[in-house]
């Protein structure tokens, strides 16, 4: 009897342990979606890597990132779509663009802008010698129609090309990708997602947009930080994370100090921790 007594006790104690994990985790995912609140958030995302000075050992670190990047949209349950890729010059890709389709994908793959380090040993070294490689991200809201971005035909140069990247035998024999610069700002797109030209020019002007409207959020966030020097700045195009596979492993972001020392997982696509650390930490330098 007082064994039984004993073992309800118990269980009653673990049931109210349970209890306040759940409810613990239920306030901490209530405090992390408090960070999206800005309208763009809840757009689709689109995610643009390119590879740094290095050659093969850089654009296969470019493929790599492409590969966590899908890997981490299809975990979210997300649409994941390849917009543009250029092949490496043996290995890798020189640029890939992905778009990326589900709630709040803007909102969470923000915090992967920058620049990404990997060092290793290199596969492609015959003297098995570690490499330093690195790649750019750049990620920006694709605009809608309930946005509105305005863009003049005269400041805009189009160029059209044969689609390339992962076609083998079908690769288009004639020019529907689409090259497309904003004379103003330097900006270049490029798409070669849809069959006909027609359809890349409309998804390349969309992409351009988006880009517009980010360089535009970005400038009236860098005049709000400048006018509160206390306020951590993050700089665009600074390296924001180091993936060390050798000597040791592992990952750490250095605008946060979040590190994991398990680097497989990371790269097939477990990117949770790194992107709530940065949205929290944005959260406390906005308040």
């Amino acid at each position: 009897m007082l064994f039984d007594f004993w073992k309800a006790s118990e269980a009653s104690e673990e049931e109210t342990k349970e209890a306040y994990a759940r409810a613990l985790a239920q306030l901490e995912e209530a405090e992390f979606k408090s960070t999206l609140n800005q309208p763009e958030d809840e757009l689709p995302a689109v995610l643009q890597i390119n590879s740094g000075a290095g050659g093969t050992e850089s654009q296969d670190w470019a493929e790599m990132l492409a590969r966590m990047y899908r890997m981490y949209g299809e975990k979210q349950g997300w649409s994941v779509t390849e917009l543009d890729w250029q092949d490496g010059d043996g290995a890798g890709v020189k640029s890939a663009t992905l778009q990326f389709d589900g709630p709040f994908a803007y909102g969470f793959l923000k915090a992967e802008s920058g620049v990404h380090r990997l060092v290793r040993i290199s596969p492609f070294d015959s003297n098995a010698r570690r490499h330093t490689s690195f790649a750019s991200v750049y990620v920006y809201p694709l605009v809608d129609d309930s946005i509105e971005v305005a863009v003049s035909p005269a400041d805009l140069e189009w160029e059209f090309y044969r689609s390339g990247g992962k076609g083998g035998q079908n690769v288009n024999k004639v020019e529907t990708a689409v090259r497309l610069k904003h004379i103003p700002s330097g900006i270049i797109v490029e798409c070669q997602k849809a069959r006909t030209q027609g359809e890349n020019r409309e998804m390349a002007l969309q992409m351009l947009k988006s880009r517009l409207y980010e360089e535009e959020m970005r400038r009236r966030e860098a005049v709000k930080n400048a006018a509160n020097a206390s306020k951590k700045k993050i700089e665009w195009g600074s390296q924001i994370r180091s993936y060390v596979f050798h000597p040791y492993k592992m990952i750490k972001d250095h605008r946060t100090d979040y590190e994991v020392g398990n680097v497989q997982p990371v790269m097939d696509g477990e990117l949770d921790g790194f992107v709530k650390a940065y949205l929290m930490m944005e959260k406390e330098i906005n308040s």
